[in-house]
């Protein structure tokens, strides 16, 4: 969608991504509400979940594969059910992450 104004035009996604956006940032700040110290930490693990990365790539003369996963949830999850640090809050960001990396990897293999 573009909202022209003169000469400066201001480029909105399309309105589904748009209210994802605004209930993923609703989440983070209401999960962020429920930490007592350090707040801005949920907001780090939700973007380190987000993480994708390949893992296998093999090229042929028809054109190429690469397989993908979502290093950052998978790093994230050891860490917190590791140790003592698993807030249900931070767990709540990270699967929300998750949730984002599955996305990117449907658009990576669909686009």
């Amino acid at each position: 969608m573009d909202l022209t104004f003169g000469n400066v035009t201001i480029l909105i996604p399309p309105l589904h991504i748009t209210i994802i956006v605004v209930v993923i940032i609703f989440l983070l700040v209401r999960w962020s509400k429920q930490l007592e110290t350090r707040r801005f930490t949920v907001f780090f693990y939700f973007l380190f979940s987000t993480t994708i990365t390949p893992i296998y790539s093999s090229y042929t003369a028809k054109g190429s594969f690469q397989l993908w996963i979502p290093i950052g949830f998978i790093i994230m999850f050891l860490y917190l059910f590791g140790g003592r640090r698993n807030h249900p809050a931070k767990v709540k960001a990270s699967i929300l992450g998750f949730s984002i990396a599955i996305y990117q990897l449907i658009l990576k293999y669909v686009g």
